[in-house]
């Protein structure tokens, strides 16, 4: 089977990197910035979407320039300000040795994503790291999705795509995957069975035993 895994929300918990990263592009760009609690929602959506809110501007300047500074932060320091999720490894250890394929599909700039998995020491487990570019190509999932499929020659039919927010699951369907939503993450029970999760799991652990089982499951067709 092959496995493609969201990276924040889903595999690592970045809250304190993002959150530090909005705000100091807000200040830097002369707004004033929310308190990180406020600003969950922006974890697992395009950053340009989120500060195209945040700013409440269409000013494709002063987007860029916010992305500018937010990246200026992360390169140095934010995107270390980052945590594994509890019993992660331990799901990924299983299922590398139960010989299924892994990818990681985030719609963070690849050039981040891959520092990030390598920081952790994930990238023993997963075959490459799909992201987007830093011009904004393959911030959409479904787009995302699409050429990773491509470029990797997968069946929709054997996928799955694990992730915690609605454009995972969105990405998955648009592309004929199944999608497990997960918990742990940013994403609300609500806001993932609307979008269409195959499946809903609130723990590592729970992943673990649905994957296992995933043959003897007959899930909604994408």
């Amino acid at each position: 089977m092959h496995l493609l895994f969201d990276l924040d929300g889903t595999l690592t918990d970045p809250f304190e990197g993002i959150t530090n990263c909005i705000r100091y592009a807000l200040k830097q760009n002369g707004f004033e910035a929310p308190a990180a609690q406020n600003l969950k929602w922006c974890i697992g959506p395009p950053l340009r979407s989120s500060f195209q809110q945040l700013t409440g501007s269409d000013n494709q300047d002063l987007l860029d320039n916010c992305l500018k500074s937010y990246r200026e932060r992360f390169t140095a320091s934010g995107l270390y300000e980052n945590r594994l999720v509890d019993g992660i490894v331990e799901v990924l250890e299983g299922l590398d040795r139960q010989k299924h394929t892994l990818w990681v599909a985030t719609s963070k700039p690849a050039v981040y994503a891959r520092r990030i998995i390598a920081h952790f020491g994930l990238d023993q487990y997963f075959l490459n790291v799909y992201g987007s570019e830093l011009d904004g190509t393959r911030t959409n999932k479904v787009e995302l999705l699409n050429h990773l499929l491509q470029k990797e020659q997968l069946s929709p039919a054997d996928t799955l795509m694990i992730g915690d927010r609605e454009h995972d699951v969105y990405g998955a369907r648009s592309n004929q995957l199944a999608a497990i939503g997960v918990l742990w993450g940013y994403g609300s029970h609500e806001e993932l069975t609307q979008a269409g999760a195959h499946a809903l799991v609130d723990t590592p652990g729970e992943l673990s035993l649905l994957l296992n089982n995933w043959a003897f499951h007959q899930p909604v067709t994408p």
